[in-house]
C-alpha cells in the first residue's frame, strides 16, 4: 500500500532518529532490518545527502517515522521537501514507504530543533566501531543530545556501536571491551556537559548477524506505550501453557514488540528470527492464494499459517498469528 510520510508538524507518530558519521551504516541499518536487503548488498549504497524519512507501518502496533539524516546534517541549514501535493509515493519492500519531492519552494520546510525533536522519539546514534579514535563523533553526539533534551527532555539516546564485524573484533571480549570504553567516553562527555542525567543506552550491533534487530526491538519497544499490557498478556500465555519463552513478532520486520519477563537468550531469540523466516518462505512458494483471474490476492501470511518445529534437544518452537 502507498501512503504518503506525514508532514514534520505531525506529532501523532513517534519518531525514530537516526544520525551518526558519514558511512557509519545508517542506511544499511534501514534497508537490511525494514526491507529484506542482503547484507553484503549494502556496499553499494550511496551515502545520503538529504534527510530521508520513512514511516513504518506494518501493524497497529509498529507505527512510527524512521528519519535518515545525512552525515553532515546541521540544525537550521539543511531542509528538506515536502508539503502537500508531493508527486506520487513508491512502495519500498512492502513495510515502509516514501514520500515524494513537494512541488517548488513552498513545500520546503525548514528542520530546527523543533521540528525535530518536538514529537515523542528515539535518538539513534550510529558509531562506527572501526573508526578510531571517536572523539568528534562523541562530541557530536553530546551536541544533539543537548539541542534534543532542550526541546524534547523525555527524549530516547541510543547508541549503536556498529560494524562490530570486522577483524578487529574476533572475539566476544574484544566487543565488550569496545562497549565498556565506549560507554565511559559517552559518561565523561556528559558530565563535562553538565548533561549527567541522560540516560544513553549503548548496544553492539551488527548487519551480518541477529544484534541489529534485538536492538532495533528494544527502541521500538521503548515507543510502544501498550508495552506493559502486552507483557502482562505474555506472562499469563507461558505461565498457562507451560512455555519457556515467548515473543510478540512483526512477521514482515522480525522485530518482537514484546516478550515475557524472563531474560531474552540471543540463541533462543535467533532461532525464533530464523522459523520465521522459512515460514515465510514456503509460504511464499506454497501459501499463495489467487483469484478467478489468476492473480495473487492477500497476504501469504495470515491467520491460516502457523508451523511447529522439534529440535533435537527437545525444544519445541511454535509459531502462530494472534492478530493482523
Amino acid at each position: 500500500m502507498i501512503s504518503s510520510v506525514p508532514q514534520l508538524t505531525d506529532l501523532t507518530k513517534p519518531r525514530i532518529l537516526l544520525m551518526g558519521p558519514r558511512r557509519s551504516g545508517k542506511t544499511s541499518i534501514l534497508r537490511v532490518v525494514f526491507q529484506k536487503m542482503p547484507p553484503h548488498e549494502t556496499l553499494f549504497l550511496e551515502s545520503t545527502h538529504a534527510v530521508d524519512i520513512r514511516l513504518a507501518n506494518n501493524n497497529p502496533f509498529l507505527q512510527f517515522q524512521i528519519w535518515d539524516f545525512p552525515g553532515d546534517f546541521f540544525f537550521n541549514r539543511v531542509s528538506r521537501n515536502g508539503g502537500e501535493g508531493g508527486g506520487g509515493g513508491r512502495e519500498l519492500g512492502g513495510s515502509m514507504t516514501q514520500e515524494g519531492e513537494g512541488e517548488g519552494p513552498k513545500g520546503r520546510e525548514l528542520l530546527d530543533e523543533v521540528g525535530v525533536f518536538g514529537a515523542p522519539a528515539a535518538l539513534v546514534f550510529v558509531l562506527d566501531a572501526q573508526d578510531e579514535p571517536y572523539h568528534e563523533a562523541l562530541t557530536r553526539l553530546v551536541d544533539l543530545v543537548a539541542r534534543g533534551q532542550s526541546v524534547n527532555p523525555s527524549l530516547h539516546v541510543v547508541v549503536f556501536i556498529h560494524k562490530v564485524d570486522g577483524d578487529l573484533f574476533l572475539s566476544d571480549e574484544h566487543k565488550v571491551d569496545c562497549q565498556r570504553d565506549v560507554q565511559h567516553r559517552i559518561a565523561q562527555e556528559l558530565r563535562d556537559a553538565s548533561l549527567e542525567h541522560v540516560e544513553v543506552s549503548c548496544f553492539l550491533t551488527s548487519i551480518y548477524d541477529h544484534s541489529i534487530f534485538e536492538a532495533f526491538s528494544k527502541i521500538v519497544q521503548r515507543l510502544t506505550h501498550q508495552l506493559p499490557v502486552m507483557e502482562n498478556l505474555l506472562n499469563y500465555l507461558i505461565s498457562a501453557c507451560k512455555m519457556e519463552k515467548s515473543f510478540l513478532f512483526d512477521v514482515v520486520s522480525r522485530l518482537y514488540l514484546a516478550t515475557d519477563s524472563n531474560p531474552v537468550d540471543m540463541q533462543t531469540y535467533e532461532m525464533c528470527v530464523d522459523m520465521i523466516d522459512v515460514v515465510v518462505d514456503v509460504s511464499c512458494i506454497y501459501g499463495v492464494k489467487y483469484d478467478a483471474k489468476g492473480e495473487a490476492e492477500g497476504p501469504v501470511y495470515d491467520s491460516d499459517s502457523s508451523s511447529t518445529i522439534h529440535l533435537s534437544n527437545g525444544m519445541v518452537l511454535y509459531l502462530r498469528e494472534v492478530d493482523e
